[in-house]
């Protein structure tokens, strides 16, 4: 009985401490300020934040992902993504996203068409994680809007683990290799495969991953590194970025 007892309690000790180290990171970033809990959305900042090149003196072809932190508790954990496009001597951008508060609203989750492209989503500022211009965004928009329209889920959204925001913008990188994106850590959803694949491109297009409902899997590629995915929280080494990879705090390196 003595032998049970103490196998139980080194149990505990154990899964503590596997909890204690997911949440680690998550809670450095509300500490931090990175978020703040329990914001009014309908208060939240939604403006432009001046990271997009203003089409108005920028007449070449621009493509631009972006990420924020997700609105209140969410953005311990993830971003949100997004894809803004404009073509050549086009006056505005289009932003494809997808969007889950829609779907409460009877509309579909996709959204695709013209807005500002470098809003801050619900209070938190977004930053480029990929940017691409002239002639070789000028070809690739195409690309993207047939990603786009064959994108599986226009109408379904699941926060955890998805199909989702980040489930839609990998699923565009994966259609359109050359884009070489690689998304954040914290982009959850990002490796629910299309369709209820188990395997795939990485996002990126410089490896491969597999996948079980975005639940657990492990992506392997130049770009992205070593990630392993646990119930849609990401751990790994990032080699071309000196990095380690961490749930709630993405990238942790010298670069």
């Amino acid at each position: 009985m003595e032998g049970n007892s103490h196998g139980k309690r080194k149990f505990f000790i154990r899964a503590f401490l596997f909890l204690l180290i997911l949440l680690a990171g998550p809670m450095l970033v509300v500490s931090c300020g990175e978020i703040r809990l329990g914001r009014d959305w309908r208060t939240a900042d939604r403006s432009s934040t001046g990271v997009a090149p203003d089409p108005a003196i920028t007449r070449e072809a621009v493509i631009q992902v972006y990420s924020a932190r997700a609105f209140n508790w969410r953005g311990m954990f993830a971003v949100h993504t997004w894809i803004a496009t404009k073509g050549e001597n086009a006056n505005g951008y289009t932003v494809h996203q997808v969007v889950g508060w829609r779907q409460l609203r009877g509309l579909p989750v996709l959204a695709s068409g013209p807005d500002i492209p470098d809003r801050s989503w619900f209070g938190s500022p977004p930053r480029v994680i990929a940017e691409i211009r002239g002639d070789k965004a000028e070809a690739l928009i195409p690309q993207i809007q047939k990603a786009v329209a064959t994108y599986p889920y226009p109408e379904r959204y699941t926060t955890w683990p998805g199909p989702n925001s980040n489930t839609f913008v990998a699923h565009v990188a994966r259609e359109v290799p050359e884009l070489r994106l690689e998304l954040p850590t914290t982009a959850i959803g990002k490796d629910y495969l299309s369709n209820g694949k188990l395997t795939a491109r990485a996002p990126s297009g410089t490896g491969y991953q597999i996948s079980l409902l975005g639940l657990v899997g492990v992506t392997a590629a130049t770009k992205e590194g070593l990630e392993l995915n646990l119930l849609g929280l990401a751990f790994g080494i990032d080699p071309e970025s000196l990095a380690v990879k961490l749930p709630g705090l993405g990238n942790v390196g010298l670069r």
